[in-house]
């Protein structure tokens, strides 16, 4: 029995972490070259203080991040710890005295995987690579100023998370519903070393540049649409209205006025000053 090609064909469930640097389109030649370095030090300094063996990992480049896989043999609660504290701390150390801090958005999640001699495939990976580059996760790192934001599956949060466990705060988590290229899917955002993040309402602003910095064609996390958060103003019963503008526009409603108010433009001879 040739046992390589069925190891090939089976799948194992493993931890997949899918890590991005934020706006890596934004660095030139030298500086990539730099941050791509920071990322490897954070990474595999983490693995070691956590006592994570280097043949339980598997590491693929992806130029402006890093795609991992961790076997099953090695408990995820470990990984949502303190491998996940280490790297916020070797981060941070990382990015005193940097004029640009770096920062990453890790995505995880926990499934079947396939592996071959040109890496992980599966739809764990996908998910995970997702999660990553989910516009949320770009948005909450940005408007936080934070150096890492970490997204997780919502079965990695029900299963793991919601538990606790050493350097686990399940009530530091918030959860958000993305519009994936496979549908919708709720995931749980983490800064680390913080209290639960504020999710926004608003959609997601337009791309950052490194959406542009895919490289060599690698599409690790591509079409995600929309955001919504998960809470009570979300609800099916809310007033919805569409509207198409060729111009300006302005909406109002339930307000009171106390004295005569002009709302829009005023054009044409009703806009000169009379007298």
């Amino acid at each position: 029995m040739d046992h390589d090609a069925m190891d090939l064909a089976e799948a194992r469930y493993e931890l997949v972490i899918s890590v991005d640097a934020r706006r890596s389109g934004e660095y030139d030649d030298v500086d990539k070259q730099r941050m791509r370095e920071r990322i490897y030090r954070v990474l595999e300094a983490a693995f070691t203080h956590a006592k994570v063996a280097r043949d339980a990992v598997h590491m693929e480049d992806r130029g402006d991040g890093v795609l991992l896989s961790v076997a099953g043999r090695i408990a995820v609660t470990r990984l949502l710890g303190l491998w996940m504290v280490e790297v916020h701390e070797n981060l941070r150390d990382e990015n005193r005295g940097l004029s640009v801090p770096l920062g990453l958005r890790v995505g995880m999640h926990v499934g079947p995987v396939r592996h071959d001699g040109r890496g992980i495939s599966g739809r764990a990976v996908d998910l995970a690579c997702r999660l990553a580059d989910s516009p949320l996760a770009r948005r909450l790192l940005d408007a936080e100023r934070a150096d890492l934001v970490l997204v997780t599956s919502q079965s990695l949060y029900e299963d793991v998370v919601s538990s606790g466990g050493k350097f686990i705060e399940p009530a530091h988590y918030s959860s958000a519903r993305l519009e994936l290229k496979e549908g919708e899917v709720t995931a749980w955002f983490h800064l680390p070393g913080r209290p639960a993040p504020e999710i926004p309402t608003a959609a997601p602003a337009a791309p950052d540049a490194d959406r542009a910095d895919d490289v060599d064609g690698v599409d690790d996390a591509p079409d995600v649409d929309d955001v919504r958060r998960v809470d009570a103003e979300d609800r099916a019963d809310a007033p919805r209205a569409h509207y198409t503008v060729h111009g300006d526009m302005s909406q109002h409603s339930d307000n009171v006025y106390q004295q005569p108010v002009h709302i829009g433009r005023i054009t044409g001879d009703a806009g000169r000053r009379k007298g």
